[in-house]
């Protein structure tokens, strides 16, 4: 019996401008129509899996479960209260199986694009784990890639190998010998293993992760379809990657061989590399037009994007932000965001449109004491029951049918009617059609932020107990 655990909590930082903490790059179409989340999923139909969970933080819950449904998938879906890496990532999911599950662990923003040598390799690993061994894949490496860590491999047993040594991403010149000497994997970070084989190896080397996960389970609740872990118990434990904390400890580490076509999409380099390219070496996406480029990677999300006379550039724009970046220097696109989060700049988190679980916003202008949004309600949806201390709002229907409580008064707008919402007054919004709603909010005030918010009813959990 095989149990998926896909970690879904990363940030994808060397992905911005496109993915953003509160959007990060699991959840976009990164490389091919489905989201990198949908791909994972899809990657295991020809496995024999007999469940499978979703791990990802609290922001994120409704992206999940909107994405599963997109292709009518029904998994589990457990909430961390804030990210713990991956050691206490697997503990919550170990502890949650019944009857003893072997975890396949994969990471929900990876690339595989073999999938027949994926599935080969997992079920060549079913038997080492079955008899207690803590499998991992290693990605037999066609360059001296310095971005990955690597695992030296030891004696050959049965379809895997014992693990020697995991080291860290090392220099060109370790990369080329490592490479060189045929006797080193790149470290893809899944795993295969028993749920309690784990669990055990948890215990003997990091026992205070393995007793806080244990109560932040034993605790958790039912929250709609989330499992969501205990807050108090588990803001309590550390933060923990598998490899420090068994991985590089256990005498039970096999790897064995992946050749799939695999890569963790790190940066924008490592896109431009599976891509199609043109003649000319380019990889385009969007409303693109080139004259003299090549080797370059251009995205353009909402815009026309023209090059004249470039070369091995990364050019991607979004609606609030353009990014132009050396090839070459991908790996170090954490000093942008770094920046940015120092400037607090809301672009490191938000994209201008948002997602939400009853449609999206888009914020399309703002400037001093005014904003405004283009806002798109799903039928059926209905934002939350709600009022702000600092703003009024004036909405404007464009399509659809809205279903407004403006105070005591309920009632019906359609398409070019309007109602406005004075600063103090308790509000909610609705769509009661078969199509979408599209406003048109214009808000003023003192102060526009999202945390003047204070919600007393909400169909999707929102409000605090």
């Amino acid at each position: 019996m095989i149990k998926a655990v896909l970690i879904a909590g990363g940030q994808g930082s060397r992905l911005w401008p496109i993915s953003r903490s509160s959007y990060p790059k699991q959840f976009l179409s990164l490389f091919g129509d489905d989201t990198m989340l949908q791909s994972t999923i899809s990657r295991l139909s020809d496995l024999k899996i007999d469940s499978s969970t979703i791990i990802c933080n609290e922001e994120h819950r409704f992206l999940v479960a909107e994405q599963l449904r997109e292709i009518d998938q029904l998994d589990s879906i457990i909430l961390e209260p804030d990210g713990r890496n991956t050691a206490p990532a697997i503990a919550l999911a170990a502890f949650s199986s019944v009857d003893d599950p072997l975890l396949l662990v994969l990471a929900a923003d990876h690339v595989v694009q073999n999938k027949s040598a994926f599935t080969k390799s997992v079920n060549e690993a079913v038997p080492l784990a079955e008899e207690g061994k803590l499998v991992t894949f290693g990605i037999e490496p066609y360059e001296p890639n310095t971005g990955y860590g690597y695992i030296k491999r030891g004696a050959q047993h049965k379809s895997g190998f014992k693990v020697d040594a995991f080291i860290e991403k090392p220099s060109s010149q370790l990369a080329q010998e490592y490479v060189s000497s045929g006797n080193y994997f790149w470290n893809s970070g899944m795993f295969l293993f028993k749920a309690s084989r784990y669990l055990e190896e948890l215990e003997k080397y990091r026992p205070d992760i393995f007793e806080i996960c244990q109560k932040s389970i034993r605790s958790a609740e039912f929250d709609l379809d989330f499992l969501r872990v205990n807050k108090d118990h588990f803001s309590l434990c550390p933060s923990e990657s598998i490899d420090f904390a068994i991985m590089e400890k256990t005498s039970h580490a096999m790897v064995v061989p992946m050749n799939a076509g695999w890569s963790d999409l790190g940066t924008w380099s490592s896109l431009w590399d599976i891509s199609k390219k043109d003649k000319d070496g380019n990889s385009s996406h969007g409303d693109v037009i080139l004259h003299e480029t090549k080797n370059c990677f251009l995205r353009a999300e909402d815009k026309l994007l023209a090059t004249y006379g470039v070369d091995n550039l990364i050019i991607v724009t979004t609606k609030d932000a353009i990014l132009v970046a050396h090839k070459d220097n991908t790996q170090h696109l954490k000093a942008i965001t770094k920046k940015l989060k120092e400037a607090s700049r809301s672009e490191l988190e938000l994209h201008r449109e948002v997602i939400r679980p009853w449609g999206k916003y888009d914020s399309i202008d703002k400037g001093e004491g005014y904003q405004v949004k283009r806002i798109t309600v799903k039928p059926g949806a209905k934002l939350s029951v709600q009022m702000h201390h600092h703003r009024a709002e004036h909405w404007i229907v464009v399509s659809g049918t809205a279903k407004v409580t403006n105070g005591d008064k309920i009632f019906i707008l359609n398409e070019n009617q309007s109602t406005y919402i004075p600063v103090g007054v308790v509000h909610s919004l609705e769509n009661p059609g078969k199509s979408n709603l599209e406003l048109i909010e214009v808000q003023s005030g003192s102060y526009l932020g999202e945390d003047d918010i204070v919600r007393f009813e909400d169909k999707y959990g929102r409000v605090p107990k």
